[in-house]
Order: C-alpha cells, then sequence, then structure tokens
C-alpha cells in the first residue's frame, strides 16, 4: 500500500506537471495502465457512470498487481496467495456492488421476470438468485488465491527436487524449469489483477443498469 501510494502520487504530481505533454518517467509507464484499465474494462462494462466507481477499481488493480508481483521477490510474502487478503477484495465488491445497486437489480433478484409457478408457492428462482448474489464474491476469493497459491506451490516443488534428490544435474534442470515458470508468473501476475478487476466492473454494472424486465424478454 505504502508503495502504491508512493508511486501513484509521482504519476499524479507528473500528470499535473506536463499537462498537455508527453508523460516522462514512471508516468509514462503508468499512465497507459490506468488509461487501459479505465478504457477497457471499467468503461465497457459499467457504462456512462463509471467516474464514480473508477478510483476503487484502480486501487483494487494496483493493490493485486503489486501484491502478485511483489510476492515473486525471493523471501517476500505471498500477500494475494493469502485467503484472508482476497476475502476482503470480494467482500469490499460486494459491499459496493449491493450498496449501489438500483431497484431493478434487485428486482430481477426477488422478483425475476418468470412464470409464476417458479415463484409461488416456494421461491426457487428467487433463491437461485440470492445464492448468485452470494457466491459471486466467493469466485472472486477464490479464482485470486487458487491462481497465486499454485503458482508458488509449483516453483517450491521443483525447487525442493534440488535436495531430495541431491543430484547436480536435477539442480539444474530445477532451476531452468523455475526460470520459466517465473516468467509464466508474471503474466499470470497481471492477469489475475486484470481478471479480478474486471469481474468487480462487470457486477458493478449489472447492479446500476437501468433495465427493464421486458428487456429480459
Amino acid at each position: 500500500a505504502t508503495l502504491m501510494i508512493l508511486i501513484l502520487t509521482a504519476v499524479a504530481r507528473g500528470y499535473k506537471r506536463n499537462t498537455g505533454k508527453a508523460p516522462k518517467g514512471i508516468q509514462a509507464f503508468i499512465e497507459p495502465i490506468i488509461v487501459f484499465v479505465r478504457d477497457e474494462v471499467v468503461k465497457p462494462n459499467i457504462g456512462p457512470r463509471y467516474e464514480k466507481f473508477l478510483p476503487y477499481l484502480l486501487t483494487l488493480f494496483f493493490f493485486i498487481l503489486f501484491g502478485n508481483l511483489l510476492g515473486l521477490l525471493p523471501g517476500a510474502a505471498n500477500l494475494t496467495g493469502n485467503i484472508a487478503v482476497t476475502l476482503v477484495l470480494a467482500v469490499g465488491t460486494f459491499i459496493i456492488t449491493n450498496v449501489n445497486g438500483n431497484k431493478a437489480y434487485w428486482a430481477h433478484i426477488f422478483n425475476p421476470p418468470v412464470p409464476w409457478w417458479l415463484k409461488f408457492p416456494i421461491p426457487l428462482l428467487p433463491l437461485v438468485e440470492v445464492i448468485g448474489v452470494l457466491t459471486k464474491p466467493i469466485s472472486l476469493m477464490v479464482r485470486l488465491f487458487v491462481a497465486i497459491t499454485a503458482g508458488h506451490i509449483v516453483l517450491l516443488s521443483l525447487i525442493c527436487l534440488v535436495f531430495i534428490f541431491g543430484s547436480a544435474y536435477v539442480g539444474i534442470g530445477s532451476t531452468l524449469i523455475v526460470l520459466f515458470i517465473n516468467l509464466i508468473e508474471l503474466l499470470v501476475a497481471g492477469i489475475q489483477a486484470y481478471v479480478f478487476t474486471l469481474f468487480s466492473s462487470l457486477y458493478i454494472g449489472m447492479a446500476i443498469a437501468e433495465h427493464a424486465h421486458d428487456d429480459h424478454h
């Protein structure tokens, strides 16, 4: 979090200082990422009201990205491989989604546009919709946790082969494979930050979208 504040504050200062000019330094590296998240992730999924949620989603993206990358450093803590951390991130999205949910969103959950016998006397479909609301943050939490933890387990297993076999040849082979998987993990670090932000944007967009029940037919 401290690293994020330092870097993104420097980017903001650079943006103010270079208004109307080409970005320089760290701003030139971070600004395209911010524009990508805004234009390709947040805006298409949330729509015209995206600016209200952009600060949260950008913070979410960079927090996960920084956590993923720092977790790959030797001796560093595996932040996003801790399910308590991914739980808090998922709960944040859950709260923002449902607090901002409009009338159409809640009507779709508790009074979906389906034949009456699916709602009475046993509210089958409303029950399924409520379960769906609860499983969305669970899927966010588990997806990030599993993806990051799995990569670290594979790396640890390969490193342990050196000590199990006690062979220089195994050590060389294991080191080469670990190096290759580390490069893949760099890619996964960015992909998981993107995916978490994408689904968070999608859930928020679904909650605030203005639509009538007739649209579903």
